[in-house]
């Protein structure tokens, strides 16, 4: 009774009761599409899990679609698909400058609202980007990486070459490494979209260079492939090593040492908050613009890797914990500097 009371008690303008929380019942339930370059690669399995988090959240339906292989013309043939089918809101992964912008500015035109995820590029109608800053967590990367590898050569694996999802991360590197003025070599590898190839596609990479003092990667799946590398052929400490994202033999590599960091850039947030981000935008009848949002960037090292190991959360993969108990000590944060002009 308490529960029907306090629903009754928060209304539109118009009358109507709140559908979830304060929310007004829309009319129907608005279905939203996101659009992806990799659907079957596990690094979005937590995208995966925001989506439905944020559709059961606000009573919304959701199609999870794209390509599996990085074919951008796959993409926007899914992102017309969408249109014609009366999606009420799209978020696509925006991995090419080019062949999305005819598809985003059709989405408009028939008042369909489209939000970037995970990878964007300029001039794509897009309302806003919800993801990492790319190119500056490869320049961080890159500043890490000399604060271990100081000369010499080092091979860095990338999924996609040119793709905005993660080019833009191999280009911080390098300008990091040249705005230190450093001595490495840098030897890009080609390790493909496809998961399952690219631990081979790392493996002939280091074959050919073992005087590497370095082994890297910008991508999910080239970097669990190094760490698959180095516990199969047990190359542990015969160079540094590194990457992106949280995938288990990623995690189970920096809890080795088999790497020395991963990068999270929060998968989970990059499904839920563009799915809130499109449903306010529609409920506000546009008033409420989706914001620029950057999920972040934590290195994951030895000492903090253990949430992660312990986890078996939905926020990281797994279909298993959605409630994990807090720490009884926290990290400090860096101090926050304040400049005046």
């Amino acid at each position: 009774m308490a529960l029907s009371a306090c629903k009754g008690a928060h209304s539109d303008d118009s009358g109507g009761t709140g559908a979830t929380g304060n929310f007004p019942e829309p009319g129907s339930k608005w279905k939203f599409v996101f659009i992806n370059h990799v659907t079957t690669n596990s690094f979005f399995a937590p995208t995966q899990n925001g989506i439905k988090d944020a559709a059961a959240l606000l009573g919304l339906d959701y199609q999870w679609t794209g390509a599996e292989d990085g074919n951008v013309s796959t993409m926007a043939t899914a992102l017309e698909t969408a249109i014609s089918g009366g999606a009420d809101g799209i978020a696509v992964a925006l991995t090419d400058d080019s062949a999305f912008k005819n598809g985003c500015k059709k989405a408009f035109d028939q008042g369909i609202p489209v939000v970037a995820y995970n990878a964007t590029a300029a001039g794509n109608y897009a309302l806003a980007y919800i993801g990492q800053d790319l190119f500056l967590s490869g320049y961080k990367m890159g500043q890490r990486i000399l604060s271990q590898v100081h000369s010499g050569e080092i091979i860095v694996g990338i999924s996609q070459p040119g793709g905005n999802n993660v080019q833009p991360r191999l280009d911080g590197i390098k300008k990091a490494i040249a705005d230190a003025g450093a001595s490495v070599t840098v030897h890009t590898v080609n390790t493909g979209a496809e998961q399952a190839a690219e631990l081979s596609a790392m493996e002939a990479a280091y074959a050919g260079r073992k005087s590497a003092k370095g082994v890297y990667a910008v991508d999910a799946g080239s970097t669990a492939g190094i760490a698959q590398m180095v516990k199969k052929q047990g190359l542990k400490g015969r160079f540094h090593a590194g990457g992106y994202d949280t995938l288990d033999d990623t995690i189970e590599g920096v809890q080795s040492g088999a790497l020395d960091f991963t990068i999270d850039q929060s998968a989970y947030l990059q499904g839920f908050l563009p799915m809130l981000s499109l449903y306010l935008y529609r409920l506000s009848g546009t008033l409420v613009h989706p914001p620029e949002m950057d999920t972040g960037l934590t290195f994951v090292t030895a000492e903090n890797v253990a949430p992660y190991t312990k986890a078996a959360s939905v926020y990281e993969g797994s279909k298993g914990k959605r409630l994990l108990a807090m720490p009884k000590s926290l990290p400090l944060p860096a101090p926050l500097t304040v400049t005046q002009s």
